[in-house]
């Protein structure tokens, strides 16, 4: 029996999330892609190409480029941009919120929830379809949510919900 996935169409992702995408994409199309271009034809005009490691290894950085353009080019046509500021109901976990939790322990994380092309669990920024961060969507200051986790099931109880300002 096949595992299937929802489809990520209409998958949200912050302005920010998006910028940073649209940066990368932007990067490799103007810069890099054609530093390599460059490389790539004058290593071809230096003779054998079979035994031409500049000519071969720029070969295969250009279709690496080219891969992640494609992916880049059909992500930022999937996604949705959600501006987190313009979240109707605030007083409720929804997409953007930066969220204060705390476990049976009392130990308090403070994170955001933002799409999965911009999750950061360094930056405490989770991915939208996180476990945690489907357990927390629509729960307001005070609500118990179970989040089964690898290590077993944890409860957080929701202290406190930001959003950022308009502006």
């Amino acid at each position: 029996m096949s595992e299937t996935r929802a489809p990520t169409e209409g998958a949200p992702i912050t302005p920010a999330g998006m910028a940073a995408l649209r940066a990368r994409y932007d990067h490799l199309l103007g810069t890099e892609r054609p530093a390599i271009v460059e490389i790539v034809s004058w290593a071809a005009g230096n003779g054998d190409r079979s035994e031409n490691g500049d000519y071969l290894y720029g070969r295969k950085r250009m279709r690496e480029i080219d891969r992640e353009l494609a992916h880049l080019a059909r992500r930022m046509k999937a996604l949705r941009v959600i501006n987190p500021a313009h979240q109707t109901d605030q007083t409720r976990v929804w997409f953007g919120a930066t969220v204060t939790i705390a476990d049976e322990d009392d130990h308090h994380r403070t994170l955001t929830l933002v799409g999965d092309d911009e999750q950061d669990a360094t930056a405490h920024r989770i991915g939208w379809s996180a476990p945690l961060a489907r357990a927390l969507r629509g729960a307001a200051t005070g609500d118990l949510r179970r989040v089964l986790l690898p290590g077993g099931e944890k409860e957080w109880e929701v202290l406190e919900i930001r959003y950022p300002e308009a502006g």
